[in-house]
């Protein structure tokens, strides 16, 4: 594989690798090429290695490159026999376990993967099930430690699509639905043939991810083997990975970071990929135990979203050996500037971030481990790709010009990795472009050297702990309230979880109702624990602009300000003044903190301490 061996420092190194024809440099046309170049380059070495328990005595089960290739082989033939088309699909309801990988894989291999969420309720995903043509279902069996099994009679009974069930571990007492009775995944494969052959092309519709959020009208994004294999490929310069490496993916296999981000861009370079039992990094007894488990399996690669990182900053490290740890890689939420510089003194070891859509195979751009970090960037784009920041016409769609190095606007992007759009075309609209520009509806610019850097979103999207949430589903739900005139949702930055869900509120005229009342109603119709709001707040007019839409930017800085300004009270002792002003400019919500009394080094100390864990920029004034 030309090209596989270098690594990247710099946006001249991007270049260099793109001096080869795109033929060339990129060996592998689809997914059953990554598997089976790698069983042929690294047969015998760990492919896999699952932590059945966060008990560091309990024996892990491993798995070689050679025999991870033929379970997936396997799997494909067992689909094939089944009598799945390659353009019908295979659903998963499963946790990032090895049987999920024979299964989507080899689901990739023989027709189209739709791996789900499985938070998701029973309606939502038979939905899901019917719109991606789903013919088999593979699930986790009951199992007291993550319950996935108790919905699957309810989707089975909305999907009527589904011909054959598969359950993973334990056999559930009543597997069966209209004759057809759920069989054991792991004897169904163990019968099949360990060789699959299919001429697949770069164009070859390989997936279906959903997106657009846990609630509201299911959305399904294809992927193509080009566009998998393209992510894959690209990741492992940025990481420079290496088969000697050992990387911990505890992330779930219905998102892209776990499948293709941490997932085949490791299995392409030959790493030992650590999968930290069925509740991933969710284990609190893994987690109790992670550094000892980085020791024990000398980790070289770490990953983790910010929130999961502030849970490792604070998880003693009680002398455990992490000299083999290189780097720490996070994504999927804005990246507190100040989280990633505490990490890096704790720990020693460099954070980098990363940006990526479901709908470009998981990846936009990504910090190098071998270039510094740049606060708020999120790295160089992909080889062979285009990311640039534009000015949007009024169509949402076109282009009005690209915008100058720093000059912010909403950032598009271009390559083999931009995926052919949805399952329903007519959601394209304001996407995917037919030019094949992806638009991201994030803002935020380029710098003078290519770095891309992430300043807000064009889109309302709230993102609480990875979970995307449509406010407008939030909104809908309050309105139908006998007292509420009109509601707008919005994201409230949340120490942990990135954004919480926070609900402004007109009444109608004489209309009395509280805050308990109106999380009541809520709870009773919003089925989707994240999407909850914490908290409603009651105001006489919401803002709008001057076509009368509601301006969600200034509700966002007032609900930024709240809760800064809530997090900073217990400053205000002793003579210290405090007021946080929320600023809003172009989209993009920081805070002024004014400060008076007390000493300047203190309090900026305990500033820095308080709000470390929030992705909020911000600007102290004292006196």
């Amino acid at each position: 594989m030309q090209g596989s061996n270098g690594a990247i420092h710099s946006l001249a190194d991007i270049a260099a690798i793109e001096a080869q024809p795109y033929e060339r440099a990129v060996e592998p046309k689809s997914i059953l090429d990554i598997f089976r170049l790698s069983a042929e380059r690294h047969g015998n070495r760990t492919a896999i290695t699952y932590l059945p328990s966060g008990d560091l005595e309990a024996p892990p089960l491993h798995w070689s490159y050679r025999d991870l290739f033929a379970d997936i082989c396997r799997a494909a033939n067992l689909f094939r026999t089944l009598g799945v088309a390659e353009d019908e699909a295979v659903a998963l309801l499963m946790p990032n376990i090895p049987d999920a990988h024979f299964a989507l894989w080899g689901a990739e291999l023989a027709a189209r993967a739709c791996p789900i969420n499985y938070l998701l309720q029973p309606g939502h995903i038979a939905e899901l099930l019917e719109r991606a043509r789903v013919k088999v279902l593979v699930a986790l069996g009951p199992n007291p430690e993550l319950d996935i099994w108790s919905k699957v009679p309810a989707v089975l009974a909305k999907a009527p699509g589904v011909k054959h069930v598969f359950y993973v571990g334990d056999a559930p007492r009543n597997g069966g639905r209209d004759g057809t009775k759920a069989q054991d995944f792991a004897n169904a494969i163990a019968e099949m043939p360990d060789r699959f052959e299919r001429a697949i092309g770069r164009a070859t519709i390989a997936a279906y991810f959903h997106t657009g959020g846990t609630t509201g009208a299911p959305k399904l994004a294809q992927h193509t083997h080009g566009n998998q294999v393209h992510t894959s490929w690209s990741a492992g310069f940025f990481y420079d990975l290496k088969p000697d490496d050992v990387l911990v993916n505890g992330f779930p296999l219905f998102h892209v970071a776990g499948t293709f981000v941490f997932g085949t861009s490791s299995y392409l370079r030959g790493v030992n990929l650590v999968l930290p039992t069925r509740l991933g990094m969710r284990n609190t007894g893994f987690i109790r135990n992670y550094w000892r488990f980085v020791e024990k399996y000398r980790v070289s690669v770490v990953t983790a979203v910010p929130t999961v990182m502030a849970s490792l900053l604070n998880t003693p490290r009680d002398g455990a050996d992490i000299s083999s740890v290189r780097v720490v890689y996070t994504g999927g939420t804005p990246l507190p500037t100040e989280l990633a510089a505490e990490f890096e003194r704790a720990t020693g070891k460099p954070v980098r971030n990363i940006f990526g859509m479901t709908e470009s195979a998981g990846l936009v751009s990504i910090a190098p481990v071998h270039a510094p970090r740049a606060p708020n960037a999120v790295g160089w784009r992909l080889p062979y790709t285009e990311v640039k920041a534009v000015q949007l016409g009024a169509d949402g769609e076109s282009f009005v010009r690209d915008c100058k190095p720093g000059e912010t606007g909403v950032l598009v992007l271009k390559g083999p990795h931009v995926g052919p759009g949805y399952t329903d075309a007519k959601r394209n609209k304001g996407m995917y472009r037919a030019d094949g520009w992806l638009i991201s509806g994030d803002l935020g610019h380029l710098d003078g050297e290519g770095r891309v850097f992430i300043t807000g979103r064009a889109k309302d999207l709230i993102i609480r702990g990875g979970h995307n949430i449509d406010p407008a589903m939030i909104e809908e739900i309050a309105a139908e309230h006998p007292a509420v005139q009109i509601a707008a949702a919005v994201g409230e930055p949340d120490a942990y979880a990135g954004e919480l869900p926070l609900l402004f509120a007109a009444l109608k005229p004489g209309a009395k109702t509280s805050e308990r009342e109106i999380l009541d109603f809520l709870a009773t119709r919003i089925h989707e624990r994240p999407a909850l709001p914490k908290r409603v707040v009651f105001v006489d007019a919401l803002p709008v602009t001057a076509v009368g839409k509601i301006y969600k930017p200034a509700l966002r800085r007032i609900a930024t300000e709240r809760r800064i300004g809530e997090t900073l009270a217990p400053l205000a002792v002793g003579g210290v003044k405090l007021r946080v002003e929320g600023v809003e400019e172009g989209g993009t919500i920081s805070v002024r903190i004014h400060v008076s009394g007390g000493e300047r080094a203190k309090i900026e100390a305990e500033i820095a301490k308080l709000l470390r864990d929030y992705a909020v920029e911000r600007e102290l004034v004292f006196g």
